[in-house]
């Protein structure tokens, strides 16, 4: 199972970087980005199969391909955010995490505006 592998890597990892972190702090962040992107290629494989079942399932229910789309692309979007805002953390750096994670949200909400719209609209339909 590939979740033992992922925890193991984790694990192994940490402890690499418990015992570099005093004596050679720049080798324990590169263990952690390594790791971090050892773990990314792990679940990769995963995402693609959960996103072509979304897919299906959107085609299916008859959902407009342009929302369907524009979901991945925030979901994605909010994987790299919280990616990106961990490393710059685990680096000691947590204002440069809250940054990213601020233009994360700009660009999240700037990418929900169409929908915004059109369920703002279905709800104007609706109503008297």
């Amino acid at each position: 199972m590939e979740i033992f592998q992922i925890v193991g890597i984790g694990l192994i990892a940490t402890m690499m970087i418990v015992f570099l972190k005093d004596q050679k702090p720049e080798f324990a962040l590169l263990i952690s980005v390594a790791t971090s992107i050892i773990i990314f290629y792990f679940i990769i494989d995963k995402f693609q199969v959960v996103v072509q079942v979304l897919n299906n399932l959107a085609k299916n229910a008859n959902v407009d391909f342009i929302y369907f789309t524009t979901i991945l692309k925030i979901i994605g979007i909010a994987y790299v955010i919280e990616f990106g805002a961990q490393i710059s953390r685990d680096a000691g750096e947590e204002s440069i995490a809250s940054k990213i994670e601020l233009g994360g949200k700009v660009i999240i909400m700037v990418l929900g505006i169409p929908i915004l719209t059109a369920l703002m609209d279905l709800i104007i339909k609706i109503l008297p």
